[in-house]
């Protein structure tokens, strides 16, 4: 592609970068933190894009002035020939266009189901309020049942917040992806379901729990990792969120 057609391009990325950044769409490529590199990455790519046009119209002003001056001068020019760039080259377009125009879908229970859970053992646990109902993110939930053996659970009512998967035998999990980085490192967390479990539940439902911590475990047949469970004694259908990653996993 000649530079006029790199700069289009470049011009192109920096707007849907800078697109994805104002919006929640850089959501599902990236976790939260990511975006003031976004914003940045757009708004060099828009000022390289800028760049690389105004130096291409100036040596073409040039150019032209060089042969003016020696058609004044009465000297003849070489014809050059001029080579195309194949069309074929456009199709580079064609991702950025799609990044503007459709937000992909977020990792669901077909990538949680083939892939073993990453919980990990925390490095510590934060105070919790000393009464009411307890709001947790599930993987808080996952770390204290799994490895801190519910200590600061038991007796609370507890809800939090995922999508369903079923496995094979019709276990049904509740499931949030965790994150380093960006959706192509995430991994699940997932706490199995036990008590009143809603008669019929569709794989990538959102639901809001509401339980009671119970000593009960599996291991996951995937990787071999500790998934606990939930004692449930309601759920409800909630809206995805506008981040349906969770990047604490590692802190």
């Amino acid at each position: 592609m000649n530079r006029q057609a790199q700069a289009a391009v470049l011009f192109l990325l920096g707007a849907a970068l800078l697109h994805a950044g104002l919006t929640d769409l850089y959501l599902r490529y990236v976790k939260a933190g990511l975006r003031p590199l976004v914003l940045a990455a757009g708004v060099v790519l828009i000022a390289t894009a800028l760049a690389t046009a105004w130096y291409e119209w100036r040596t073409r002003k040039t150019e032209h002035r060089e042969e003016d001056d020696r058609e004044d001068h009465g000297e003849g020019h070489e014809e050059g020939h001029v080579h195309r760039e194949p069309r074929v080259s456009w199709l580079l377009v064609l991702p950025i266009l799609a990044l503007i125009l459709v937000a992909p879908p977020a990792l669901g229970s077909y990538s949680a189901l083939r892939t073993g859970t990453a919980l990990q053992q925390p490095y510590g646990y934060a105070n919790l309020p000393a009464d009411g109902p307890l709001r947790l993110n599930l993987v808080d939930y996952a770390g204290r049942a799994a490895y801190d053996h519910g200590r600061s659970l038991r007796d609370r009512q507890i809800k939090v917040t995922g999508f369903v998967a079923l496995d094979r035998a019709g276990t049904p999990y509740l499931v949030r992806m965790a994150l380093n980085c960006c959706a192509a490192d995430a991994q699940p967390v997932k706490v199995g379901l036990s008590g009143r479990i809603p008669p019929v539940l569709r794989p990538d439902t959102w639901l809001e729990v509401t339980g009671t911590y119970t000593a009960r475990t599996a291991k996951d047949p995937v990787n071999n990792a500790p998934i606990p469970f939930i004692e449930v004694s309601g759920a409800e259908p909630v809206p995805e969120p506008k981040d349906p990653y969770d990047e604490t996993w590692n802190n």
